[in-house]
């Protein structure tokens, strides 16, 4: 999703900040330190008021209980020697995200000298603010939705007596102390024992062939490091739009801040219907807020299967009483109460829809209207980088920039590519193989599928939005599929999209409780280029969803059966 190199200062700050910034914020709390203390702990102490505050105002990140001073002890050491090696390295990785962590310690890993600079969280905000927390708050959520769905269907001889009640606290907990338990494969160490160089602090190009890094701890100078090939893995951060009044000085919610929560929001509004939000509204409509979805257009995923956005707006509505309102234009935000530690903010939202005006009061506004590259102040001018603020780095097939052959670009800072975790992941193997050794690894070549992870999952690949001119769809509904019918599941579909009057699979849309998972069949297949047939040939294990993939490809072979009529 995302990566450390860049952070925000705050919740209604999008602006990155400058280096000198850093470096005043650094310094102050540096000095706050050592005026409390003589003898400052080299590990971050959740009993260290002047710790908390540092988390806080610096890294996004509280309460500062004990698994997330674990966290950070992983991902952004208090005390972390940024030791400079007399040498030109093979790769420097601007970032510590999914790109960041591949590509340096793949070259560490195949013998080469790298670089990963990590100006805030290692993990990037998949670790830390995306993927992981997320999914922690997902699976609470569904085992809710289960506990009520036994309570209400006694068939399934499960008695439940009394209510079913949710305690926020405890989940954020957990989702906490699971992040931690992630962490130490990210983390800073881990990357050290590789072979890796790991710099903690802000890095920017200098020239062509050096970079010059700022160091996190205030009190160094900045240190110069010279390359042979470079590695931008900055990530991105969530759209905050420029054009409605009050937005920016309300005290708004992104993804960044999402998972610090110490208190269930009474009515979450939702700016943005996309993946993020989604998961997000069914989350915590199940945890017992009233959610409200601001959807622009009308209808989900307008640029996707016509089919799903309506199946999964009635899904939602129906489990989770998630509000939708289409055609929706926020169009003023007035605060009536700041945020007091725990205690959530108060929003007034104006808000137009189809014609009509309407006022909301919510203590959560979670902006989750699209993603902005992260390439200010990294002086790419300096490294002749072409790029562009909204899209990103601007590179070729092989993801090398167009005008510097020795900088590559890896992940949501990219221009042109999927912004997505496994997505960066990739990249960042084509860039080593390109970079290092010479290779050919063409981004083009990619078959990537996608996932939303709300209770059924959506996932895709390829091209799902052809119609039957242009190509052959075979469906399979999970309402004729055993072991959807025997677990009580049969919400969703498996749709194939063929080229026309071939088994040459295009596209597949699914939607399933576990989508994520059959899709990496239908990927597979695309990717080696093995027919719709090939899959209908396939022996599935019975009873599984995957007979619903398989069903797909029976459809096409029956077609062509040989008849004794």
């Amino acid at each position: 999703m995302a990566s450390s190199q860049l952070f925000i200062a705050s919740q209604s700050t999008v602006a990155l900040l400058q280096p000198s910034h850093i470096l005043a914020s650094i310094s102050k709390s540096n000095l706050h330190r050592m005026n409390s203390s003589s003898q400052e702990s080299q590990t971050w102490s959740s009993s260290d008021p002047a710790d908390s505050v540092d988390a806080r105002k610096r890294l996004n990140i509280w309460p500062l209980d004990d698994d997330n001073a674990k966290l950070l002890d992983e991902v952004h050491p208090k005390s972390w020697p940024n030791t400079k090696e007399d040498t030109v390295y093979d790769l420097i990785a601007i970032g510590a995200g999914a790109g960041g962590l591949v590509s340096s310690r793949q070259v560490a890993r195949r013998g080469g000298r790298s670089v990963m600079i990590s100006a805030h969280l290692a993990g990037g905000d998949c670790l830390n603010v995306g993927c992981v927390p997320s999914k922690a708050l997902i699976r609470s959520a569904r085992m809710i939705r289960e506990v009520r769905k036994a309570q209400s269907h006694p068939e399934f001889g499960v008695q439940i007596g009394g209510s079913v009640d949710v305690d926020f606290n405890a989940i954020m907990q957990r989702m906490r102390k699971l992040r931690a338990e992630i962490a130490p494969v990210d983390g800073h160490e881990r990357g050290k024992d590789i072979g890796v160089d790991v710099f903690q602090g802000f890095g920017r190009f200098v020239d062509e062939s050096t970079i010059e890094v700022v160091p996190s701890s205030g009190d160094e100078d900045p240190i110069r490091l010279k390359f042979k090939k470079a590695a931008i893995c900055t990530g991105g951060r969530a759209t905050i739009p420029d054009n409605i009044p009050g937005l920016k000085k309300a005290p708004y919610t992104t993804n960044e801040t999402l998972f610090n929560l110490g208190k269930l929001p009474n009515h979450m509004v939702i700016l943005g219907s996309g993946v993020v939000a989604l998961e997000m509204a069914q989350v915590f409509a199940t945890y017992g807020s009233k959610v409200t979805v601001l959807v622009r257009s009308d209808t989900l995923f307008p640029r996707s299967d016509p089919d799903a956005g309506p199946y999964l707006q009635k899904s939602l509505e129906e489990s989770s009483n998630v509000e939708f309102v289409k055609l929706a234009k926020l169009q003023n935000v007035e605060t009536l109460r700041d945020a007091d530690g725990d205690d959530l903010p108060l929003m007034k939202l104006s808000i137009s829809a189809n014609g009509e005006e309407m006022e909301i009061e919510s203590d959560c506004l979670l902006v989750a209207a699209g993603r902005t590259p992260n390439v200010e102040n990294l002086n790419l001018e300096a490294a002749n980088v072409d790029f562009d603020v909204k899209q990103g780095i601007l590179v070729d097939d092989l993801s090398k920039s167009v005008s510097n052959p020795n900088v590559f670009s890896v992940g949501d800072c990219t221009a042109g590519v999927p912004r997505l975790t496994h997505m960066s992941g990739e990249m960042a193997k084509v860039v080593v193989n390109n970079a290092i050794f010479d290779d050919d690894w063409k981004l083009s070549s990619l078959v990537v599928p996608a996932c939303m992870y709300t209770e059924p999952e959506f996932a895709s690949v390829g091209d799902v939005t052809g119609d039957n001119e242009s190509v052959d769809i075979y469906t399979a509904s999970l309402e004729h599929i055993d072991r959807a019918i025997l677990d009580g599941d049969r919400e969703g579909y498996v749709k194939i999209f063929c080229k026309k009057g071939t088994g040459t699979i295009v596209g597949c849309s699914l939607i399933a409780g576990r989508a994520g998972e059959l899709i990496n069949e239908v990927t597979l297949a695309m990717k080696h280029n093995i027919p719709l047939e090939g899959i209908g040939r396939n022996i599935h294990c019975y009873p599984t969803t995957g007979d619903a993939v398989m069903g797909c490809g029976l459809q096409l072979i029956n077609s062509k059966w040989k008849r004794l009529d």
